[in-house]
């Protein structure tokens, strides 16, 4: 429990920024453990989400649609790969590119990692309501389109 001397400042307090960095913190410990309880990293999530979302894809591509580095990406899908979650073959069109499928097991790994996910939400976001939940999405993803477009 929080006492009065632990409380940070008013003045901090009331800024949106520290808000922000403060509930990430909280937000990335409850997501890391979630992941952690079925042996699984946010990496594994966003490459295999957006296999499913979009259909096979480049490295790079998968890069780019998952804000991930290169080396990570390559350290990632080689992981997935290790546990058949995902399949990579050669591009028709060039032959020095592998195109990325994610396989049946992949999306039912998705599956369950969705379902962690969820509960990790409703960890993160217990004391909204469902309507509190909703105009919250909205309004961070509007500030965050802010920032990310050019």
């Amino acid at each position: 429990m929080t006492t009065a001397e632990d409380r940070a400042p008013a003045r901090l307090r009331a800024l949106p920024s520290w808000l922000i960095s403060q509930t990430a913190v909280h937000s990335h410990r409850l997501l890391t453990q979630g992941l952690a309880s079925v042996d699984a990293r946010g990496y594994d999530y966003r490459l295999l989400a957006a296999l499913t979302e979009f259909g096979p894809a480049s490295q790079a591509a998968l890069g780019r649609r998952t804000h991930m580095d290169r080396s990570d990406v390559v350290a990632s899908l080689n992981d997935l790969a290790d546990r058949d979650l995902i399949e990579r073959s050669p591009d028709p069109d060039d032959r020095r590119r592998n195109i990325i499928t994610i396989t049946v097991a992949g999306t039912e790994r998705l599956r369950l990692l969705d379902e962690v996910l969820g509960r990790v939400q409703d960890e993160l976001l217990a004391p909204l309501s469902p309507a509190e939940r909703e105009q919250l999405i909205a309004l961070m993803a509007r500030v965050l389109a802010h920032h990310t477009t050019g």
